[in-house]
């Protein structure tokens, strides 16, 4: 019987018969460039089946390809029919060039400019033997007759005691930077930043507080926001004040046309090819630069710290009390039934407002799977004596966490093979962690320091080390970044990075240790007084114990051994008095030192 998906594929080859294209690329993303998309804009999703977060398919003719990274190369051949779509590793075979050897000399390539940044579409035009066509509308959508609407959820405000600095100061500080570099406004298409600039959070995306909307910031600090009138209630009408104009989206081609002659800024990341090409036809000069409210919404500021520091011991609470449930239980349950409990832990803690991304819980072999999502038609009872693996975060008022443990299920001892890697995984973790380096390294210069005790044994994961973290926003967050592949963005005090190395056997096991990192500045006394350089560490946000039933002390060595101690210390003595007494006595046990004898 023909799949769903490959019917949805004959149709929209019929359609680009009809339009006389001889291919389409199609992207995960939206208007927004989101990374995490309102059920009306799914339409990767739609067309293959493929529900993960990063992706891109190219539909020709006669074949069909679908690419992710290695998170999802797994899930690709599950979710995907193979019999139509061939899926590929993006990291191996880059989208352009499979195009490059797959598509037919002098062929028509249409692609939505409102869905692909101008940096996405640059491979693709460098491919010579192609001609790029921009789609008057999107094909998937004419095809998609049950689309669902657009939210509609009004903004709320996210006021100073959480944000730290008000609106005004903030546009102030870009705009200056917009008059030194010449600019008259710049687009904002990012609803983080947005959210950020102005202030305010919504409920359009799930697991990300934001609501979708379109921005120009002027060089004069005011902001032209493009957005339903509905969604902005009166309160906060008043809170985003006189010098905030509100348009409707219809309105934004208009107010672009009247940009013509100026010099506007546009991030080729984070803003549609759309916006590129609608000013350059109006007559503005286009100058393209990063997104202003990036790196400064990264800059977490003392009150965002605090705020960071305060929601992880809620959630330290929440996993904690998580852990020992699942210990009382005897780690009898399903993945989904624990995802829920500990939602219901978190769901307790003050100022709770949603999962920061849908949890990843997977036990045995679903563990191997980076990014599995354990569904009600699959999923796996958590067994005796295995790894099981949960990655998980939350969304609280004063900020974002994301945390992943795992865990060993039985009363039996795990192997002493099982134990060697575990081991090396936490000491990738903890070095990294403990780690002082220069001002102005980048995230790439570290990596190697989560991986080198697996390197040491010929092992590797394939994924990056550590993203940046929101403030109460996107649980993934630029620019700076630790991961292997070169990149220029430096680790800035202020600045929030997951620290995840793991290990994954397909088939077995997956094991995953991640806690979220504060970068601060070092004291001069910590260093040595020949010092001619500023240096910066790491504060560990996360509070929640590693299992130590999976642990070779002797491996993890004395210096590494005295971190894990002295953390686990810290979160005894910071989480416990929360905890009901049956709680605490687990978390001593769980927190009492190791040696190496």
């Amino acid at each position: 019987m023909i799949s769903l998906s490959h019917k949805r594929l004959i149709a929209l080859r019929t359609l680009l018969k009809d339009e006389n294209l001889d291919g389409l690329i199609i992207p995960h993303s939206d208007e927004y460039q989101s990374e995490y998309l309102p059920k009306h804009t799914r339409r990767l999703a739609w067309l293959t089946g493929f529900t993960g977060s990063a992706g891109t398919a190219i539909v020709l003719t006669d074949q069909a390809a679908i690419f992710s990274d290695g998170r999802y190369t797994t899930q690709l051949q599950q979710q995907v029919d193979t019999t139509c779509w061939h899926c590929l590793h993006s990291g191996n075979t880059p989208p352009s060039t499979w195009l490059t050897h797959t598509a037919p000399t002098n062929s028509l390539i249409g692609y939505d400019p409102r869905l692909t940044s101008t940096a996405d579409l640059a491979p693709y035009k460098a491919i010579h033997t192609i001609t790029l066509v921009p789609t008057p509308y999107n094909f998937i959508d004419k095809l998609w007759t049950e689309r669902p609407q657009a939210p509609m959820m009004p903004a709320f405000i996210h006021p100073i005691e959480y944000a730290g600095e008000n609106s005004e100061n903030k546009r102030k500080r870009l705009a200056q930077d917009l008059v030194d570099k010449g600019l008259e406004a710049t687009v904002i298409s990012d609803s983080t930043s947005i959210a950020w600039l102005l202030n305010i959070r919504g409920n359009d995306i799930p697991c990300t507080p934001v609501v979708l909307a379109f921005a120009l910031l002027y060089a004069d600090a005011s902001v032209d926001l493009f957005i339903p009138i509905e969604k902005i209630p009166p309160t906060v009408r008043l809170w985003l004040g006189e010098n905030i104009r509100i348009f409707t989206p219809e309105t934004l081609e208009k107010r672009l046309a009247d940009l013509s002659h100026k010099t506007i800024g546009v991030d080729p990341k984070s803003n549609a090819v759309w916006f590129s090409q609608t000013l350059t036809h109006y007559g503005a000069h286009v100058v393209e630069l990063p997104d202003p409210c990036l790196l400064a919404k990264a800059r977490k500021n003392l009150t965002e710290q605090e705020g960071m520091r305060t929601a992880h011991l809620y959630d330290g609470i929440a996993l904690c009390r998580f852990l020992h449930w699942l210990e009382t239980q005897n780690y009898y349950t399903t993945e989904i039934a624990a995802t829920e409990q500990l939602k219901a832990f978190r769901a307790e803690q003050k100022d709770y407002v949603e999962d920061s991304f849908p949890a990843i819980s997977g036990s045995g072999s679903n563990g191997a799977i980076i990014h599995y999502h354990a569904t009600p038609d699959h999923y796996r009872h958590l067994e005796q004596n295995e790894i099981y693996l949960i990655d998980s975060g939350g969304q609280y008022r004063q900020g974002t966490t994301d945390v992943t443990r795992s865990l060993w299920t039985g009363k039996k001892a795990p192997s002493d093979s099982l134990k060697n890697v575990f081991t090396r995984v936490l000491k990738g973790n903890l070095t990294l962690a403990r780690t002082r380096f220069p001002i102005g390294t980048s995230g790439s210069a570290l990596d190697v320091l989560a991986r080198c005790a697996l390197w040491d044994i010929g092992l590797d994961y394939d994924h990056g080390t550590g993203h940046g973290v929101g403030s109460f926003l996107s649980v993934h967050e630029g620019p700076a970044r630790l991961s292997k592949t070169p990149h220029t963005a430096i680790l800035e005090e202020g600045m929030v990075l997951s620290n995840e190395p793991g290990f994954y056997k397909q088939g077995a096991y997956g094991i995953r240790l991640e806690t979220l990192m504060l970068v601060k500045s070092v004291s001069d006394s910590a260093l040595s007084p020949d010092s001619q350089h500023q240096f910066l560490e790491f504060e560990t946000l996360t509070l929640v114990p590693f299992d130590k039933k999976l642990i070779n002390p002797s491996l993890l060595g004395p210096e590494n051994l005295h971190a894990l101690n002295t953390y686990h210390k810290r979160i005894l003595r910071l989480i416990a008095p929360y905890l009901p007494t049956d709680a605490q006595k687990w978390l001593q046990k769980a927190c009492a030192p190791l040696t190496l004898t």
